[in-house]
């Protein structure tokens, strides 16, 4: 580092006997100290320390750029801390941090649990639905929390959802003088609601959690018949092969299942459906798995409306191909872009044959039949055949 004129620093509830000679000179020669007012206090930070507005705001630590200034944060600034949003404002050089043991170490040093095994979740500014890919008997997940309603409303959810007999220990201060730990049970919960909370752990037990496997439950989705079924939603991601912090194009999304068992991977999705009521059905399902923050919702028609998008990773058009869609698509699409296109007419049919004749990429066609009753009997009864067609452009 160069002559860095921001020092980033991790405190604790132990406050300056906590921290580093290093950083205890930095908050001596300091010009400006920034932090919540919580941490300016443990600091004993007075006529320097200016609190962070709300909302939240990092201009304002820009604004004494070259002049030396600290920012106090709790524990490890890079983890749900400011750090990392400071650093991408920021040339190298800029600035030095000095991080303190996260809430998260210190919440599994407690309890004795491996770290590297924990889930660690910051729940503080968003939806409980976060947890659900998590959830499955013997997890362990540590949380950080808003406050003690938070942690009430989270048991309540839990207990809701059938994860009641999970344990739940809340923890406050820690590493502090006012250190507390207490353990409950989500359905038993009867925590402190304006008590002010670092984080609740929680190890699971309850219901099986959803699978990782493609192909949820059809019942899983919100829709209006408009659904890629489940046996033909594992063929098509197993064709799209999604990997974390890769971009779907869902094309005539419908339910928008395509899209949430692509961001359940790790992806994030742009979900396009010219009709309002779907669209909605789109924005409920996303919400419902806690994956509003990796599905964007684009109500318009393709491939008009695809004009302005980020190129993807991968495109998914489930019905309603036709060759000036294609045409407009692939255009579009950068080389080693993996495509795929379903049919249920003879005229998407008859296209996809040709596109695969001109362009390649492996062509099928399937054909699932479900037993029903017949009678006194039972029989087979046929689901309109699918001719997926898979391309890598």
């Amino acid at each position: 580092m160069n002559n860095p004129w921001l020092t980033i620093i991790g405190i604790g509830e132990d406050g300056l006997a906590g921290l580093s000679d290093a950083s205890r000179k930095a908050l001596r020669e300091a010009e400006t100290v920034f932090g919540g007012e919580r941490h300016l206090a443990l600091a004993g930070i007075t006529d320097r320390g200016r609190a962070w507005p709300v909302p939240f705001d990092v201009g304002i630590v820009l604004e004494c750029r070259g002049r030396p200034t600290a920012v106090l944060a709790s524990g490890d600034p890079f983890w749900h801390g400011v750090g990392g949003g400071l650093a991408e404002t920021l040339q190298a050089g800029e600035w030095v941090a000095y991080s303190g043991p996260s809430t998260f170490s210190l919440a599994a040093a407690r309890l004795g649990w491996r770290l590297e095994s924990v889930i660690c979740l910051g729940l503080h500014a968003a939806p409980f639905e976060r947890l659900l890919l998590h959830l499955v008997c013997g997890a362990r997940i540590i949380c950080l929390m808003r406050d003690g309603k938070a942690a009430s409303d989270l048991a309540r959810w839990l207990t809701d959802r059938g994860w009641g007999p999970s344990s739940m220990w809340t923890l406050s201060a820690l590493g502090g003088p006012r250190e507390s730990i207490t353990q409950h049970h989500a359905d038993g919960y009867a925590g402190d609601a304006g008590a002010s909370l670092v984080a609740i752990a929680v190890e699971a037990r309850g219901t099986q959690g959803i699978a990782r496997s493609s192909g949820l439950p059809d019942a899983l989705f919100v829709h209006d018949g408009q659904l890629t079924k489940q046996p033909i939603r594992a063929l098509a991601l197993s064709a799209l092969a999604p990997r974390p912090g890769e971009r779907l194009w869902d094309i005539g999304a419908g339910s928008g299942s395509i899209s949430i068992e692509w961001a359940l991977c790790g992806g994030t999705a742009v979900a396009v459906e010219a009709r309002g009521e779907r669209a909605m059905n789109i924005r409920s399902n996303a919400a419902s798995f806690g994956l509003t923050h990796r599905i964007t919702v684009i109500e318009g028609e393709a491939p008009g409306i695809l004009s302005d998008l980020e190129a993807p990773d991968a495109v998914f058009i489930g019905g309603g191909l036709d060759a000036d869609m294609f045409d407009a698509i692939w255009s579009r699409i950068a080389p080693g872009t993996r495509l795929v296109a379903h049919a249920v007419t003879l005229e998407t049919d008859a296209l996809l044959a040709d596109l695969h004749g001109r362009h390649g990429g492996e062509l099928m066609r399937v054909e699932i039949a479900h037993v029903e009753p017949l009678g006194r009997y039972r029989s087979w009864k046929a689901a309109r055949p699918i001719v997926q067609w898979s391309v890598i452009r």
